[in-house]
């Protein structure tokens, strides 16, 4: 049998912290959200390959789900009735849907004033990609990030880093090992598409990181030059958009462990 105390020493194993009661709950809330904006993609798949058998097709080069799309929903009509009933429900259930993320993310926000990580989420909110959402994600899933010794642990933790196979002197590294906390590897990697256009410090990024530090802004800063540029570095060695998001979400992760780290 393995023995794991020697491993815990060496720091290879990290011992799992269990949540407490204020820190579950907000999980069960990011979750939550998470299901439902689940359910409400693949809603809106329905009500479009409902759209496309019927050769009802918006504007090309148009952006789907915005208030003109739904407006130009409410234009379409079928000739037959249960069509017609059938088409409604679909809208329905993606309006419903659509009504109930918001809810969720309305007491996301509302948690976050009372949350004892507060302060640790809204630091997080100064990274680029890392909306609300994603910062609330983080911190409930994982907790105190200042329990990881190191950024590399972290990444590690959360099956960022690639899978080794060892034989003799034969070292062959794989994809991520995808092992640890799957929800935040996710919000990570979405966070990570933001980065595809170059450093910038637009206002709406400056507002939300308006009351933070300026350690945190300069890590921040940096975090965004970094990743911007790694991301068309890697584009053009010829990665597919997938390894360069999961990359990216890898170096997030050490910025987001030093963000922790300095509040």
């Amino acid at each position: 049998m393995l023995e794991t105390q020697p491993l815990l020493q060496t720091h290879l194993m990290l011992e799992e912290a269990v949540p407490g009661p204020e820190q579950e709950a907000v999980r069960d809330l990011t979750r939550a959200r998470e299901d439902t904006k689940a359910l409400e993609r693949q809603a809106k798949q329905r009500l479009s390959a409902f759209l496309l058998r019927h050769g009802r097709l918006y504007a090309a080069g148009k952006t789907k789900w915005t208030k003109a799309h739904g407006e130009w929903l409410m234009t379409l009509t079928f000739e037959a009735p249960s069509q017609q009933i059938v088409f409604q429900e679909y809208v329905d259930i993606v309006a419903h849907l659509a009504g109930r993320v918001a809810a969720l993310e309305e007491e996301m926000v509302r948690v976050l004033d009372t949350f004892s990580l507060a302060p640790v989420v809204r630091a997080l909110m100064a990274l680029r990609g890392v909306s609300l959402i994603t910062a609330l994600t983080v911190v409930a899933e994982i907790g105190d990030l200042t329990r990881f010794t190191s950024p590399r642990q972290l990444m590690a933790y959360l099956g960022l880093v690639p899978s080794e196979s060892s034989s003799g002197a034969t070292t062959r590294r794989g994809g991520i090992t995808k092992t640890g906390n799957g929800h935040v590897r996710r919000v990570l990697t979405e966070a990570a598409w933001c980065y595809r256009f170059p450093a910038r410090k637009t206002a709406h990024l400056q507002r939300r990181a308006g009351d933070t530090s300026d350690p945190v802004q300069a890590i921040a800063w940096k975090a965004q030059k970094r990743l911007c540029g790694r991301y068309q570095h890697l584009l053009r060695a010829g990665k597919i958009k997938v390894q360069v998001c999961t990359a990216i979400a890898r170096e997030l992760t050490g910025f987001l462990w030093a963000i922790a780290c300095t509040v």
